[in-house]
């Protein structure tokens, strides 16, 4: 018997300020929730613009405690309010000069459910994250939902294999991957690297993406968010590439143990033979 989750994904572009970013994002969650969404993730970083193109102090007064930061309470407020799951990535604060790229987990009923903190943090030109970000320190979690298993990775997480194999492992059905990723720089992986996760893993991928330009220097965000079923095929084509756009699929979970008894993957693992990678 198959079990549908209705799965939505926001990608927006910036508006100019964080309260009307915040507000278009809750408008747009509300319009997933009433064409029948049971969860939603919003893009990286979501409140604000991707400012870590730049190294520049001032931006850390973007960061928010998690969950009792005003923005957080908003959103555990709106999964109350609309009984959608929420994943809301997020500039987190832990103490003054502690910082992390972090997505917090909400309940259909308004449960705050835990987070995870970016894991990978790169430092290249364009992607400044070290300069504001602390790696992440929670491991791979998964979040006992509504709608079932999930798990999130971040951005430049998505190439790096052990996350997403650790995930699938502790039961994660479906993993999100919000991110902020330029036209130049990535395009070309974009519908190769997250497809080839969900077929690998037997699971499938939310991967989101900002649009639009920002502002800042190299801020071509070209969004085309879409979900990637577990046998790696992208369900009913991406978003947009230049505009804000809400993408809701209908995801089979049935197709999960379909595939698994086709491919068998886990099944065939070799884990003794791994010890070498982790030394």
């Amino acid at each position: 018997m198959s079990n549908i989750v209705r799965a939505a994904l926001v990608q927006t572009e910036w508006t100019g300020d964080k309260e009307s970013m915040i507000e278009k994002n809750i408008d747009m969650a509300r319009k997933a929730a009433a064409d029948g969404a049971q969860i939603l993730c919003f893009q990286e970083i979501f409140s604000s613009r991707y400012f870590c193109t730049t190294q520049d102090p001032r931006y850390y007064d973007e960061a928010e405690e998690i969950p009792d930061g005003p923005t957080m309470q908003r959103m555990i407020a709106l999964a109350r309010e609309t009984g959608i799951v929420l994943v809301v990535p997020i500039y987190e604060k832990v103490d003054e000069g502690t910082f992390y790229n972090t997505a917090a987990v909400i309940d259909a009923d308004g449960t705050f459910l835990g987070i995870y903190r970016k894991t990978h943090i790169p430092q290249v030109a364009g992607f400044w994250e070290k300069f504001y970000f602390k790696p992440g320190n929670t491991g791979y979690p998964v979040f006992d939902t509504a709608v079932g298993r999930i798990g999130v990775y971040i951005c430049y997480d998505r190439h790096f294999p052990e996350g997403w194999r650790a995930l699938g492992l502790a039961g994660a059905k479906i993993v999100f991957n919000p991110s902020a990723t330029t036209r130049g720089h990535s395009k070309y992986l974009w519908e190769l690297e997250q497809t080839a996760a969900a077929v690998a893993n037997e699971f499938f991928v939310g991967a989101i993406n900002r649009v639009g330009a920002e502002g800042l220097e190299d801020t071509d965000y070209y969004g085309t968010s879409y979900f990637a079923s577990p046998r790696g095929q992208i369900i009913e084509g991406t978003g947009s590439d230049t505009t804000d756009d809400v993408v809701i699929r209908d995801l089979d979970m049935g197709m999960i143990e379909e595939v698994r008894r086709h491919w068998a993957f886990y099944r065939d693992r070799r884990p003794e033979t791994y010890a070498s990678l982790s030394e």
